[in-house]
């Protein structure tokens, strides 16, 4: 018995220290898949505040103290960014809220409601996202040409709204079907609607799915480049991302004015991922799992 004692202990403490090894092993990781994400972006910062002169005599990664917020002042001066920027929260903000609330809709129907064909309704709607959007370019294309709407912001509303429906009814199914039925029996007992029961007691429930998919969803058409370049053709209807392009001259690119316009288009999307990080992580794991 004093032997199996002794080797209790013994066996305990080789396993805290297996796992501190395997918790440290992980932390290194995670550290290294850090440093990997973030020297681009730095190195982008860094860039953004060097003037053009210098990064051409010594490069973009040469270590200089002569830093300076002139591309910052010239990206507002000089180019259209505040029209890039106006036009990208001009196209982001109704796409982002229709696909939200449309998918919200569907996966209530779906999820909740369960029409005779709801199955099929929701797997047509899924399919949108297995289409790859290079290949509705030309029909789109022609299709708004026709229409008038081409070098207008409505092409990249409508297609982000179409498109982001398909992801939103997903997770909003999903996240549906993980509520207990008995919230909505109990609003039919008290004579409430169905909109009444999906506003009152629904919608309540579902903050973080909701979070996570407006700030996916903004961050999928913020970061857009292929729309805003097929569709449109005036410097005035052109968003952030495609606005980076034009400090591209045709014998010279203006990589401090780039880089400064780069930081200045992350800024909306970090700063929404700061206010709705409390519940992205949930919202998106539940939204994702359950089924």
């Amino acid at each position: 018995m004093s032997e199996i004692a002794l080797t209790r202990p013994a066996e305990t403490a080789i396993a805290g220290e297996r796992s501190r090894a395997s918790k440290a092993s992980l932390v290194a990781l995670l550290l290294a898949f850090a440093v990997v994400f973030l020297v681009p972006c730095l190195g982008v910062l860094y860039t953004s505040l060097k003037s053009d002169a210098e990064i051409a005599a010594n490069g973009l990664w040469a270590p200089t103290g002569n830093l300076t917020l002139d591309n910052y002042l010239q990206a507002f001066s000089v180019g259209s960014t505040g029209r890039y920027l106006l036009n990208s929260v001009l196209v982001t903000v109704p796409a982002t809220a229709v696909s939200v609330a449309l998918g919200t809709l569907a996966g209530y129907a779906i999820a909740v409601l369960r029409p005779r064909a709801g199955e099929f309704i929701g797997f047509v709607l899924l399919a949108g996202l297995f289409v790859p959007p290079q290949i509705l370019l030309i029909p789109l294309f022609q299709g708004f040409n026709t229409t008038g709407m081409y070098d207008t912001l409505w092409p990249m509303i409508i297609v982000h709204s179409g498109y982001g429906i398909s992801l939103c009814t997903l997770v909003m199914r999903n996240f549906f079907r993980s509520l207990p039925i008995e919230l909505r029996a109990a609003g039919l007992v008290d004579g409430a609607s169905e909109p009444r029961i999906l506003a009152s007691i629904v919608l309540p429930m579902t903050r973080p799915a909701l979070a996570a998919l407006a700030t996916l969803q903004f961050t999928f058409i913020w970061n857009d480049f292929l729309y805003p370049l097929v569709f449109t053709r005036s410097d005035t209807m052109r968003t952030v991302m495609v606005g980076i392009l034009q400090q591209q001259g045709q014998f010279s690119v203006a990589y401090g004015v780039q880089a400064a316009l780069a930081v200045l288009a992350s800024l909306p999307t970090v700063a929404i991922f700061i206010a709705f990080q409390k519940h992205f992580i949930a919202g998106l794991t539940t939204g994702a799992v359950k089924g």
